[in-house]
């Protein structure tokens, strides 16, 4: 069955766009910087506990609990590296200033095969495309910089939504700024269940990027998983 679809919405990280490098070596690069020595492997680790520990605490960025993201994030950086060892608090407000700025540049992201070829033959084929992603605010930005943001009529983050996927209500969001009944847009993300599952339970079309051999994951039917990006084209080709 042809799919009608009007509106295609986009995850971003690990979907459009990942990190070119782990955390814990761009946090290490930049305390080399300010003359630190971090081990790369234990900042990563430390990352990833404070950041685990700060999404339990303050969920999506602390909206609604008083917390700017900007003041989310300066709190992440300054606590994985005093978890580091380091310990000089005026060389971690600089650390945390400058990170933060860093991964507003395209010099932290790189886009994934297929991203942008893709991006602009579903534009040409008329399809209104927008993101909803779980981002602060410098999505916008970010996109600019890795020269993403002219494929999109939207960019919902999590932060201006009020609400992270899989909230239903993100979705809602988005369908009335795509301007498309449920069933008449699709979900693209690489996220089992904030983007596959949460958009199917909004009503939408969705697919799944999963990149072959990639380890098994739910079941999720054939013709709605992408081993690439550009295999999206032949599923909803109008």
């Amino acid at each position: 069955a042809m799919l009608r679809l009007r509106l295609l919405t986009w995850d971003v990280k690990d979907t459009l766009l990942r990190l070119r490098q782990p955390v814990g070596q761009s946090y290490a690069a930049e305390a080399r910087a300010h003359g630190l020595q971090v081990q790369p492997q234990a900042l990563g680790r430390s990352f990833r506990e404070v950041y685990a520990a700060q999404s339990r605490r303050f969920p999506n960025y602390g909206h609604g609990q008083g917390l700017s993201s900007r003041q989310w994030w300066l709190d992440i950086v300054k606590q994985s590296f005093r978890l580091s060892g380091v310990q000089d608090e005026a060389a971690l407000t600089k650390l945390a200033e400058k990170l933060y700025r860093d991964y507003c540049s395209s010099h932290n992201w790189e886009m994934l095969p297929g991203a942008a070829e893709t991006l602009s033959r579903c534009r040409q084929l008329g399809f209104r495309m927008g993101v909803v992603s779980n981002f602060d605010n410098r999505l916008e930005v970010i996109l600019s910089q890795c020269n993403l943001r002219q494929h999109f009529h939207f960019v919902l983050t999590s932060e201006a939504a009020g609400f992270a996927k899989p909230d239903g209500r993100i979705f809602e969001q988005a369908l009335r700024l795509g301007g498309a009944r449920p069933e008449q847009a699709a979900h693209i993300g690489d996220d089992y269940s904030r983007d596959y599952r949460a958009a199917r339970a909004a009503g939408m079309h969705s697919f799944l990027l999963r990149p072959a051999g990639q380890g098994e994951g739910p079941e999720v039917p054939p013709e709605h998983v992408l081993p690439m990006l550009s295999h999206l084209l032949a599923r909803i080709e109008k």
